[in-house]
């Protein structure tokens, strides 16, 4: 049966950054509960979408620092050089098969009670993390900041001797610090990180940068933020500040 003509477009390849994939099925991130814990499923799982056509597959949001984990939920982790042949296995597979692999590095921040490594979770505000433990994340200082903007340049360091071709800069669905800080709700800064939109979108727009940076032209820089998080005036809108986010670093990422 002949294909529609009106769909030929997906089968086109489309050029993201210094890299090009080969048709338009693109596999976002997405969390499979495999991650750390079975790194062989993970591959194979991940390879398998590689070999049945797809021309992106990523991971799942992927931890850069013992200070933001989430046990017991397992997902993916770059914490240091140890990680590397996990990630290794899964970006060789989906090579084999002529597909782009991409991953999402993330720092959780408020989401996170680190059971695993005690250690206390920062956050752009002081406030309770969100999930199962009564523990109290501590307001990040500017030195807290730099250190965090180190830890994303090192796990996209990382990522890119892993064999990544992309790499997100994740500011979505209420997770990260990166998003906390764009949250008029969780963040309640009286500093440049903080108040009005422009200073609160700040950390988002250096990470993207540093990122730029680190990778050079060998690897592609995504953005993946929620426009949209129908909570009215008290979270973004694409009708207003979401639209204005999107406006204000449009120039920044290659997707």
């Amino acid at each position: 049966m002949a294909r529609d003509p009106r769909y030929d477009v997906l089968f086109e390849p489309v050029r993201i950054g210094p890299v090009t994939a080969k048709n338009r099925f693109y596999q976002v991130p997405h969390c499979n509960g495999m991650g750390h814990a079975h790194p062989s499923a993970m591959a194979a799982m991940r390879g398998m979408k590689a070999e049945g056509g797809w021309a992106v597959v990523c991971t799942e949001q992927v931890e850069i620092h013992h200070t933001s984990e989430p046990s017991p939920v397992v997902e993916g982790r770059l914490w240091d050089d140890a990680d590397l042949p996990v990630f290794e296995r899964m970006t060789d597979r989906v090579h084999e098969h002529g597909a782009l692999a991409g991953i999402e590095p993330c720092y959780d921040g408020l989401v996170t009670a680190n059971r695993t490594s005690r250690e206390v979770p920062m956050a752009p505000s002081a406030r309770p993390v969100f999930y199962r433990d009564p523990v109290q994340a501590r307001a990040m200082d500017l030195s807290d900041i730099r250190t965090l903007r180190r830890w994303y340049v090192e796990a996209a360091r990382r990522a890119r001797r892993a064999g990544f071709d992309i790499i997100y800069v994740y500011a979505g669905h209420d997770l990260g610090a990166l998003s906390h800080f764009l949250s008029r709700r969780h963040n309640d800064r009286t500093d440049a990180y903080g108040g009005s939109l422009e200073n609160r979108v700040r950390l988002l727009r250096e990470v993207l940068i540093d990122t730029k940076e680190a990778v050079g032209d060998t690897c592609a820089v995504a953005l993946r933020f929620g426009v949209e998080e129908l909570l009215g005036e008290a979270g973004l809108s694409c009708e207003a500040e979401g639209r204005d986010v999107v406006e204000l670093l449009a120039e920044i990422p290659d997707l």
